[in-house]
């Protein structure tokens, strides 16, 4: 998953983008809240973390542009506003989740981790299709519990393919999600994975459907 960090702060976003990156999340930091509608409206996160302290755009104002626009990102709000009323405000204006600081970051990575298992649907913290489980925070990979060890990429590129099970991603879209900005992108860089990510699953569980993309599949 891609996430957009808003915080103005690069001693709190900075610990942020660290924890989120080492749990295999791909994340962007904007520090000015009128850049994050732009940010929202050219990228595809899945996830908004956003302070409400922000400079030029308060974080009010962004949930309820996203409210207006009736195009809801998951949102986990961060800030200091600490107060009953604040905390209800923010939820009634859009957010998902709220947190308030100083906070622990474990604490942050576990609600971001839950909310996308919210949102997503999930029923539990392993996401499965058939004989495939995947335990996100242990980065665990099983085929019928025959453990199957992933590289980073290509343990990001399986999260891409399985948090909707039975989308079909395009290239483009894949890369999209894996890599943030600043991020390298080698002209073949996704179908090198792919190609390696099948060699371990089974060439079985990931199918091309020609001219759109790939997808995941449970092998008949």
């Amino acid at each position: 998953m891609r996430i957009l960090l808003a915080e103005d702060d690069p001693l709190i976003a900075s610990p942020i983008l660290a924890s989120l990156r080492k749990h295999d999340f791909s994340i962007d930091w904007v520090q000015d809240g009128q850049k994050v509608a732009s940010a929202i409206d050219t990228h595809d996160y899945g996830m908004l973390i956003l302070d409400l302290g922000l400079p030029h755009v308060d974080g009010i104002e962004i949930l309820d542009r996203q409210s207006r626009m009736k195009k809801h990102l998951p949102t986990l709000v961060i800030t200091a506003r600490g107060g009953v009323d604040d905390r209800v405000g923010g939820l009634n204006a859009g957010a998902d989740d709220y947190l308030v600081k100083p906070f622990n970051l474990e604490e942050l990575v576990a609600r971001v981790f839950a909310l996308r298992r919210r949102t997503q649907g999930w029923p539990g913290s392993d996401l499965r299709l058939g004989g495939l489980s995947v335990d996100p925070r242990k980065r665990q990979v099983k085929i019928n519990d025959r453990e199957i060890h992933l590289s980073d990429r290509e343990f990001r590129l399986l999260m891409a393919l399985i948090e909707i099970p039975g989308n079909v991603l395009s290239i483009p879209q894949l890369e999209e999600k894996l890599y943030g900005w600043g991020e390298e992108i080698a002209s073949n860089s996704i179908e090198v994975q792919l190609h390696r990510l099948r060699k371990k699953l089974g060439k079985e569980w990931i199918r091309n459907i020609r001219g759109i993309g790939f997808k995941l599949v449970e092998p008949s």
